[in-house]
């Protein structure tokens, strides 16, 4: 996505500059949190935001694999403090099998065929509906929609299936549709 000349995407500087303004509680860190290690705490709270930006930003889990990581890191570094590491632990593989659903999900809409252009016409498979007057091997089909002139090297016959093979401007070649399969 690219921006007009002059903007910013929020969403970018905002993963930037969280630990550009982080720098000054880390360094206050002993007056605001009152644990004996605060780096814990601050791997966690970046784990966190890591998470929040992996669901708002296209990525496929690179930056939700990595807030996973600095949540559990931080947690194994609060381990000699008051919350439970098994506690910690389940809240990062909880964090890991959303993730690994969410990028299931993700990667069974990509492959999809193409519907549209060129490669969504070649191979289908469509009934002539009308014959050209003046010629056998041209003939009118209604494919996705619309009416196709379509040409054909053998003579076609009304209500014969044919298959598209190529097309050139608004003319589509075909071949007999058993004859094709036959063929493949």
């Amino acid at each position: 996505m690219t921006l007009p000349e002059g903007q910013v995407n929020t969403r970018y500087l905002l993963v930037v500059l969280l630990p550009l303004l982080s720098a000054p509680l880390y360094a206050a860190d002993t007056i605001i949190l009152l644990t004996p290690n605060p780096l814990g705490w601050w791997l966690i709270i970046f784990g966190v935001a890591f998470l929040i930006a992996e669901a708002t930003l296209p990525n496929y889990g690179v930056i939700g694999l990595g807030g996973i990581v600095l949540f559990v890191i931080g947690a194994i570094i609060l381990n000699n403090v008051d919350v439970p590491l098994p506690l910690m632990l389940g809240l990062g593989a909880l964090s890991a099998l959303l993730l690994i659903v969410l990028l299931i999900h993700a990667l069974k809409t990509r492959p999809r065929q193409t519907v549209s252009g060129d490669a969504g016409l070649l191979g289908s498979v469509a009934s002539v509906t009308r014959l050209q007057a003046d010629d056998a091997c041209g003939g009118w089909v209604m494919l996705q929609g619309e009416w196709w002139r379509v040409l054909c090297t053998t003579p076609l016959q009304s209500g014969q299936r044919v298959q598209v093979v190529a097309r050139k401007g608004l003319l589509l070649r075909v071949t007999a549709a058993d004859a094709a399969l036959a063929g493949d």
